[in-house]
């Protein structure tokens, strides 16, 4: 069964959303596990019901060897990101990882992507699920 890990921090919201939209397209036919920065984060996305969850940063860093593809915005590989939650740890286990990486183009940092649509989350999620998840 293919395993999905989804990075989220802070409320945990774009983490919850990309749950609850993965959950109707594909039921249970993969493992989606919330990988939470914080424990709020990780407890929004267990309502979204993931599969199962985990907090902090070394449950992050042991996780993302293990799944298949990892799913959170942008900001999941810069350092220090998400006000600090995302350590430089955190940030170099996920780009590290063997796994697939879906990232969204989303970030409060000062960072600008250059050539990326600045389209709605709603809009982006559909993009992941019909472009990228498509075959789950």
């Amino acid at each position: 069964m293919l395993k999905i890990g989804i990075i989220d921090g802070q409320g945990g919201g774009i983490g919850s959303t990309v749950i609850r939209r993965l959950k109707e397209r594909i039921g249970e036919t993969a493992e989606i596990i919330a990988l939470g920065t914080n424990a709020i984060a990780t407890a929004k996305m267990l309502k979204a019901k993931a599969n199962r969850g985990a907090s902090g940063e070394n449950a992050i860093i042991q996780t993302v060897k293990q799944v298949d593809v990892i799913v959170g915005t942008i900001s999941i590989v810069m350092a220090q990101s998400m006000m600090g939650e995302v350590t430089p740890e955190i940030a170099v286990a996920v780009a590290s990882s063997s796994a697939k990486k879906i990232l969204l183009p989303l970030t409060q940092e000062d960072i600008e992507i250059v050539g990326v649509s600045t389209a709605p989350l709603p809009q982006l999620i559909d993009t992941l699920l019909d472009k990228h998840l498509k075959n789950v």
